[in-house]
């Protein structure tokens, strides 16, 4: 569910902000159920390999408030927006990314796409489609996210981690979504990214067509609509993985000095919530000390105490134990921010096998990244106009707005 304020308005009242209920695209029950088709160790390599270049990506890198709610669908692997766009109203799903500012989707012709479910957006059978001017801000300037090819079109290209890129017509188009009481709004002109050659996107063979962009920069549909705050709330992969019973007793709170997780001066550093990574990671390169190993050395001592066998790692996931029928002391896992504490249940810390279960956090050289495994069963709120993130735990497969 993501809630924020937007520069239209309708005549039915509802919450302000914009909702985004999350539904189970995976689940037994649903006809695109894939995850099964997996073993759990691909299932976690892939976690892992999403992780890993959210991670070094994102080191490269007005009116009546009234609510907008368009669906969540859970992938196996992320989670990923819903609505239509064009005057066809042509079907859509992408990435939500609170990491990244432009949102994309793939259009016809393409020299160079990924193969994708869903039908690729034609944007010639759109009478609402339009390319951005070159004489817009954003297609000139030394900060521009995009830029003027010959003088006459208004192109992107945008780079991710591991070698994988996205490039486009920036453009202009109607987005169409549920806006409450069953009723549907339209929002013209939304600029938007009209990709035609990609490489090495990692939501290939999905129904995933590109990214929706929540981060504050300046092309990102939060800027795009004056937001001063949303939220969202992810429902549990439970049905992807084991249902292991849960007692969270972790008490242990490591004494990190003032400024470990700071930005440094060489760009590294800080603290980011993600929805775009999956499992978290912990800076490895944090000045005086190493995060990563003393918070790793804490879960060690304590699944040590309670006797647990230790295993070889499984992927890139360093701690690994064996898991006893009927063992349920799994530690949680608490990051002390100011202000509040935002605790993580053990059933979202770790990993489960059918026999063992491995710590879900990475190290990382860039900075410490909160990924939407952790983020399970949480409503995050970034409210755009205190400056603030607030969060609270909720039963995000109840979500109804």
């Amino acid at each position: 569910m993501l809630l924020f304020h937007h520069p239209y308005s309708f005549s039915a009242s509802s919450p302000t902000g914009l909702s985004l209920r999350a539904s189970v695209d995976d689940s037994p029950g649903s006809p695109l159920y894939r995850i099964e088709s997996l073993s759990i160790d691909a299932r976690i390599q892939r976690f892992i390999n999403i992780t890993n270049a959210r991670a070094s990506y994102l080191h490269m890198v007005r009116a009546d408030p009234d609510s907008i709610r368009f669906p969540v669908v859970r992938d196996a692997f992320w989670y990923a927006v819903e609505f239509t766009i064009g005057s066809q109203q042509h079907r859509v799903k992408l990435l939500l990314d609170t990491g990244s500012g432009l949102t994309w989707t793939q259009c016809l012709p393409c020299q160079n796409c990924f193969p994708q479910r869903l039908p690729i957006f034609n944007p010639r059978s759109s009478t609402s489609y339009a390319l951005l001017s070159c004489d817009h801000p954003l297609c000139h300037g030394t900060d521009s996210p995009f830029e003027c090819e010959d003088g006459r079109v208004c192109v992107y290209n945008a780079r991710y981690a591991g070698g994988s890129f996205t490039g486009g017509l920036a453009s202009v188009e109607t987005f169409h979504f549920p806006a409450g009481q069953h009723r549907m709004g339209s929002y013209p002109d939304i600029i938007y990214g009209c990709s035609h050659a990609s490489h090495a996107i990692f939501f290939q063979n999905t129904d995933v067509s590109g990214i929706f962009g929540l981060s504050k920069a300046p092309e990102s549909f939060i800027t795009q609509f004056s937001a001063s705050r949303f939220s969202y709330c992810f429902a549990p992969f439970d049905d992807a993985l084991p249902h292991p019973l849960i007692l969270n007793v972790a008490q242990h709170r490591i004494g990190f000095p003032a400024g470990t997780f700071q930005v440094r001066p060489d760009g590294r550093g800080g603290c980011v919530i993600d929805s775009g990574a999956l499992i978290t990671v912990i800076d490895a390169n944090t000045p005086g000390v190493n995060a990563y190993v003393e918070v790793m050395r804490v879960f060690e001592a304590y699944y040590g105490s309670k006797g647990l066998v230790r295993i070889p790692p499984r992927q890139d996931l360093e701690l690994c134990y064996q898991l006893p029928p009927s063992y349920k002391d799994f530690a949680t896992l608490t990051f002390h921010f100011n202000g509040a504490d935002y605790t993580v249940a053990g059933k979202f810390v770790n990993i489960f096998f059918p026999d063992s279960f491995c710590v879900a956090i990475l190290d990382s050289n860039f900075a410490t990244m909160l990924g939407a495994w952790q983020q399970q069963n949480k409503r995050i709120i970034h409210d755009l106009g205190m400056g603030a993130l607030q969060f609270s735990d909720e039963i995000c497969i109840n979500d109804v707005g």
